[in-house]
């Protein structure tokens, strides 16, 4: 395989000017796609009187997103040998516009749930594709650096998405959460249209339609019985074990049946065997458990215990936000100096520290301390996040980048949601105990000491990702 290395280079391999031009315009398109997931998970309870529907189905404006996104996001590698990356990438970004549009006239419940689903079809594409057509651009130089700038939107997304969602809610019609994405799309466009480098030959690759069968519902099913753990009964409900069991299975089958096809099965395994990947995308699955579950837990603990709104406690997540951005210019210049192994074992540890506040944390613990805890904590999540994002395009070919791209969005996708649910389980189980009010910041504590164990657990296993090898040490 040509060494697409992630490690230390000669100073000489600067990253080319018309990288960063490839960089620039897809971060306008992936901005809208970010910005849309986390403006939109605010809304449910407005959207819930306005649209006067149940909570139960209002719920399906994120879950239909979700699964859409599931269901294309492997497709983006057969689809750019097809049509070609810079085709793809208008194509996905017009129908996400689409989307967009069809969703702000939306008259009904169903109706906005539909074009939600029409927004993720091009999201799923958009979010792996982004990745592949950078790192091919890139051809291995300074990918630690182009990664902490490629993963902007990821942290963009929940700074500034809840406070963008909260003030269009307070001053303008729910519509106009939709209507957002449009100037992000519109730019996109134009800027792909006029600096993404024109489309090589493309190839009439058979599209793996057993593969497609297997991998699609799989990842459905387990992300949708993963977004009903909330509910009472927790891991033990129907509507959790059928679909999680059931998707896991069909995600075997699909590795059984991909490992035997090499170069025609709809996402190459046997990548796997390749020790960066795959020890990437483990980790990237595993700190689902710390990073996003506690995510999640830290907004409940604000508008549960300390009563505050979802504005608010957008506003106090600011801090965490900004340490993510404090630390990745930095952590991806060293990743391509000394590699990831200890920069994650270092994130995780600083993880740890940021999350431990919480873990002590009542209902009346003074804000500033919690919020040195968040901008800690986000320092430590950018030290995580990009060396592993970048691990996993380690040692690989160019024509291997767009499968990496799918693999690793796929183990932090369902990670996330995996890690969520597990501590969304472990604090309704820590509430039902005793629920009232000392009890509930007992519960909360509870909670966040799963969170410190889990990050320790990470920090332990990075242990396992490889070091740099002799040829990148010279």
């Amino acid at each position: 395989m040509t060494q697409v290395s992630t490690e230390r280079r000669a100073p000489a391999e600067r990253v080319d000017p018309a990288v960063w031009r490839t960089v620039s315009v897809v971060l306008v398109g992936a901005l809208a796609v970010l910005f849309d997931t986390t403006i939109v998970s605010v809304s449910l309870h407005t959207l819930t009187l306005d649209l006067h529907a149940g909570v139960g189905t209002i719920q399906w404006v994120s879950t239909g997103y979700l699964l859409a996104l599931a269901v294309t996001v492997p497709l983006a590698g057969w689809a750019q040998q097809r049509i070609g990356g810079k085709r793809l990438w208008m194509a996905a970004l017009a129908i996400f516009l689409l989307g967009s549009v069809l969703a702000s006239l939306a008259w009904s419940a169903p109706s906005l749930i539909a074009f939600r689903v029409i927004q993720g079809v091009g999201g799923g594409i958009m979010l792996p594709l982004m990745s592949t057509l950078v790192m091919q651009a890139a051809g291995g130089k300074g990918i630690g650096s182009i990664i902490s700038v490629i993963s902007l939107p990821a942290v963009l997304g929940p700074i500034l998405g809840p406070v963008i969602g909260g003030l269009i809610l307070g001053h303008l019609h729910w519509s106009w959460l939709f209507w957002v994405n449009v100037p992000f799309c519109v730019v996109g466009l134009v800027l792909a249209a006029l600096l993404l480098p024109k489309d090589g030959p493309t190839r009439r690759v058979p599209l793996d339609v057993v593969g497609l069968l297997l991998l699609a519902p799989g990842l459905v099913g387990v992300l949708y019985g993963l977004t009903n753990v909330s509910r009472a009964g927790g891991f033990g409900r129907s509507d959790v074990l059928l679909p999680v069991i059931a998707g896991v299975a069909l995600l075997v089958a699909f590795t059984l049946w991909a490992s035997r096809r090499r170069g025609r099965a709809l996402i190459d395994v046997l990548l796997l065997r390749h020790w960066p990947l795959a020890s990437s995308s483990l980790l990237l699955f595993l700190s689902g458990l710390c990073l996003y579950g506690a995510m999640l837990l830290i907004p409940l603990y604000f508008q549960q215990l300390r009563e505050l709104s979802a504005l608010q406690a957008g506003l106090l997540m600011i801090p965490q936000g900004l340490g993510t951005l404090a630390s990745r210019s930095l952590v991806g210049k060293l990743s391509d100096r000394m590699g990831s192994r200890w920069l994650v074992v270092g994130g995780f540890a600083i993880t740890t520290v940021g999350t431990l506040p919480f873990a002590f944390a009542a209902g009346s613990t003074n804000y500033v301390w919690l919020m040195i805890a968040l901008l800690v904590r986000g320092f430590g999540l950018g030290a995580v996040t990009v060396p592993l994002m970048a691990l996993a395009f380690r040692g690989l070919d160019r024509a291997e980048v767009p499968d990496a791209s799918i693999v690793s969005r796929i183990a932090s996708q369902v990670g996330g949601s995996f890690g969520a649910a597990v501590l969304t389980v472990i604090l309704a189980g820590a509430a039902s105990a005793a629920p009232t009010g000392a009890v509930a910041a007992g519960a909360f504590q509870q909670s966040f000491w799963w969170a410190v164990g889990f990050a320790l657990v990470g920090a332990v296993l990075s242990l396992l990702l490889p070091g740099r090898t002799p040829e990148e040490l010279k």
